[in-house]
């Protein structure tokens, strides 16, 4: 038998004499709770009658009389127990308490012989037993000391994160708190928000391999969405001004640092907007989320071995792609307007960035805009610290962006950037169908020469656009990669509450 499983023997056995005791922590539905932890002590009053409930995070057992603090889960307070007031019976059920056990308190607020503000407990009950042992840890001057510290525990167990964590809590639930503000954001400047389905016949609106599924219903595979934007702009075709949606989309990639297999999206299109628009509301939007949730417009954001101050108050910086890729690859501009002459300067050996280990073989791409998207991720993308909008995407990697009309070879598309990271793609949207369709038909002649991550041909999405469109500026924002940034994470998965894991029994086999 293992110790855990002695433990929870153990703990078994306790939960039964309490029951004999006739106090039974789970016949218990409700708790009055006067108030939260912090707000008993911040409000504390010397004699006060007051009813709370937590989890023990730690206790003492002194013979006649105890101590316990419980834990709502944001702040703690100390009760004090004393055999001569509570009975023979309901003391022993004292000492049958565990750490992690929650239980319900009542009695008055008082201060210890220590200075403490206290509960002196005049009753209670145990409304559940912990069966296992918890990383709770213990503190000191606020530090937290021998609690969780296996980042797999973590990620695969997050209740036990959240409750012995206050860093790896406050990530989490500070990443709810930036998709309510980001919902705020939206719903103040006039957007409607809407859902569209998960389940599709085509996956478009991004360049990502689906997940398939089959309907029984009507016997046919179909795809988990990979991006919300062919079905919002539907709705913007009904002649809805304005739309957003936040909602989980599939992408079946590599797991990665900042890549989940499912994640979080926000989309938003306006009717009559062009691309500086969507560049306003990501500016605007990362400002107000900034202030609803952290107080403030300046965020220290951790990089590299010590802190960025980003103030997104600042207006981003606009940069043209072609202008700093010539820059950082000391290619002339002139030079990156072909293929051709673009592998020709670059050489058709490996190019490596010096700084972050990212490879370039010119060679292997078979169209400019590959090309060009590939020297902007190795050369320029970790250059691009503060946030910055880059700005005139080329035409084969955007096929939803209109053509540039100052050089139809780019479009009217932007990435934007913060510490080194993409956070949001924006197009001035198409809505000539027959343009719309060209680049589909392209797109199509992509998959069948390989490229498994071409976007489909989508009749539907066509024929809403030959019914007509306005002009309309459209934005995409990954919320867990923004979370990610305005937390500090350094990977995606501290700000996911349950990321997706590879199996415990494949973990084990790889071990071994």
């Amino acid at each position: 038998m293992s110790t855990e499983e002695s433990i929870r023997d153990i703990r078994l056995g306790k939960l039964a004499r309490m029951r004999e005791l006739g106090y039974d922590p789970y016949r218990v539905e409700k708790w009055k709770l006067t108030d939260s932890a912090d707000a008993l002590l911040e409000q504390f009053e010397d004699g006060r009658e007051v009813s709370f409930a937590g989890r023990i995070v730690s206790y003492r057992d002194m013979g006649k009389a105890g101590f316990a603090h419980m834990s709502d889960g944001d702040g703690k307070i100390q009760g004090y127990f004393r055999k001569d007031e509570l009975g023979d019976d309901l003391y022993e059920v004292y000492k049958l308490l565990d750490l992690g056990d929650h239980i319900g308190i009542e009695g008055k607020l008082f201060v210890t012989k220590t200075g403490e503000q206290s509960i002196h407990v005049s009753s209670f009950h145990p409304l559940s037993k912990a069966l296992h042992p918890l990383p709770l840890g213990k503190e000191k001057d606020g530090h937290v000391f021998y609690g969780l510290q296996d980042v797999e525990t973590k990620l695969r167990h997050r209740h036990l994160d959240l409750m012995s964590s206050k860093e790896g809590r406050a990530k989490l639930l500070n990443r709810a708190r930036i998709v309510s503000a980001v919902r705020a954001y939206f719903d103040g400047q006039g957007y409607l928000e809407v859902e569209t389905p998960v389940l599709q016949m085509e996956a478009g609106g991004a360049a990502a391999r689906p997940f398939m599924t089959h309907l029984n219903a009507y016997d046919v595979e179909v795809k988990l969405r990979i991006s919300l934007e062919l079905y919002l702009k539907r709705i913007i075709c009904g002649d809805v001004p304005k739309v957003y949606e936040v909602g989980r989309v599939f992408r079946n990639e590599g797991v990665s640092y900042k890549h989940n297999p499912d994640f979080t999206l926000l989309e938003f299109y306006e009717a009559y907007a062009n691309l500086e628009d969507m560049m306003d509301h990501v500016e605007n939007c990362f400002k107000y989320v900034a202030l609803a949730v952290f107080g403030g417009t300046k965020v220290d954001l951790p990089h590299q071995d010590g802190y960025v101050t980003v103030d997104f108050a600042e207006p981003w910086a606009r940069i043209d792609m072609l202008d700093e890729i010539s820059k950082h690859t000391g290619v002339p501009r002139e030079q990156l307007l072909d293929l051709k002459t673009a592998v020709e300067a670059l050489g058709d050996g490996v190019r490596v960035n010096a700084v972050t280990g990212k490879k370039v073989i010119p060679s292997d791409e078979r169209n400019l805009g590959g090309l060009l998207e590939k020297l902007l991720e190795v050369y320029v993308e970790p250059t691009l610290i503060l946030p910055s909008f880059i700005v005139g995407y080329p035409l084969e990697t955007s096929p939803l962006a209109k053509k540039d009309p100052n050089d139809p070879r780019f479009t009217r598309r932007f990435e934007g950037y913060v510490l080194g990271s993409e956070v949001c793609n924006s197009f001035s949207e198409i809505n000539d169908p027959i343009d719309q369709r060209e680049r589909f038909e392209f797109q199509v002649g992509e998959a069948e020469a390989g490229d498994e991550e071409a976007h489909p041909m989508d009749e539907e999405f066509l024929y809403a656009l030959e019914c007509g469109m306005p002009p309309t500026g459209g934005c995409g924002i990954g919320l867990d990669r923004m979370a990610m940034l305005l937390t500090g994470s350094n990977t995606i998965r501290e700000c996911l509450m349950f990321p997706f894991m590879r199996p415990e029994k494949d973990q084990k086999e790889d071990e071994n």
